[in-house]
């Protein structure tokens, strides 16, 4: 396998069947401690409100039947999130690969150009990656399949119904529950494991950066277990992979995954204030003009990140 050379450190990866049923074995783990967690946390919650919360499942199948059950299921959502994805990958990190916080960067994000552009990038990005969710959606199984299609549905309805009642707020005070629950926790999680673990690692395999990046952002889109957001999301996914390569810093594509779904919740939020038109929840379509600029200014400002950031030993 060729040299592979890049702004963050790249180190042989051994044994790659292996690392990956470590790492998975490290993520079912995180899973099961979170599970057990959100349980004690909704028992300590029935105790408090007199046995209204019977159990978790109950709480996720009729969270507005139960008193405070938003607060109490963003409670549960951060708590499985960060043993799922965070945890898990930096017990992964500091005692099977053996590395160092400091091993995720090549260089510090004070020596990264460009981060208003990674802002910029990522709010132009949203009118595309809504046409492309338009799309994805739009998307029919063979008749064949028709059982597997009424599930995925199903799924699909019912993930749709959790995030509404998620995203329906009230003070400011649940706005920034949010902001921390769906935009801040994921970011961190999600980009540790998916780009600073899996990336490098699928990159060191392949040999290949863009074959590294692109399965990364699939297994991303594919953990969601959201069928009629695949695309929009592994795009998404490929967008933070390249912006972690081309920085050498896993606070960028934090950034960019964080401004992504920290924007929506302010714009849902705003819009349920009537302090804005924007729905980023309408079923209308995207118009394709407002898309194709997004798409271009995207590109544009991907590639000048990029040429800001370009070093001797970077990856073309």
């Amino acid at each position: 396998m060729r040299e592979l050379q890049s702004s963050y450190p790249l180190t042989p990866e051994p044994q790659p069947l292996r690392s990956m049923f470590l790492l998975f074995g490290f993520i079912m783990l995180g899973m099961t401690v979170g599970a057990l967690a959100a349980a004690l946390v909704v028992g300590a919650g029935a105790l408090a409100s007199g046995g209204t919360i019977k159990s978790v499942t109950e709480l996720l199948q009729h969270p507005s039947a139960t008193p405070n059950g938003w607060w109490w299921l963003m409670l549960v959502q951060s708590l499985s999130h960060v043993c799922t994805f965070l945890l898990p990958s930096l017990v992964y990190w500091f005692t099977v690969d053996k590395r160092r916080l400091a091993d995720f960067n090549g260089q510090a994000i004070s020596q990264v150009a460009g981060l208003v552009l990674v802002v910029f990038l990522t709010t132009a990005f949203m009118p595309v990656n809504g046409l492309i969710i338009e799309l994805n959606q739009s998307l029919k199984l063979p008749e064949s399949l028709a059982p597997l299609e009424r599930w995925m549905r199903a799924k699909e309805d019912e993930m749709a119904e959790l995030t509404k009642f998620l995203t329906t707020f009230q003070t400011v005070p649940q706005l920034l529950m949010a902001i921390l629950t769906i935009g801040l926790l994921p970011a961190i999680g999600e980009e540790v494991l998916f780009r600073g673990i899996l990336q490098r690692k699928f990159i060191v395999w392949t040999g290949n950066i863009h074959v590294g990046i692109w399965l990364s952002a699939a297994l991303f889109s594919a953990i969601h277990f959201q069928f009629y957001g695949f695309f929009p999301r592994m795009l998404l996914g490929a967008m933070f992979g390249y912006l972690y390569v081309w920085s050498g810093n896993i606070w960028v594509p934090i950034l960019a995954h964080f401004v992504n779904n920290g924007l929506q919740v302010l714009l849902i939020f705003l819009y349920q204030r009537q302090l804005t038109t924007i729905d980023v929840d309408s079923t209308e379509s995207v118009p394709l003009p407002a898309a194709f600029f997004g798409a271009v200014v995207s590109v544009g400002a991907l590639l000048l990140f990029k040429r800001m950031n370009k070093t001797g030993n970077s990856y073309s």
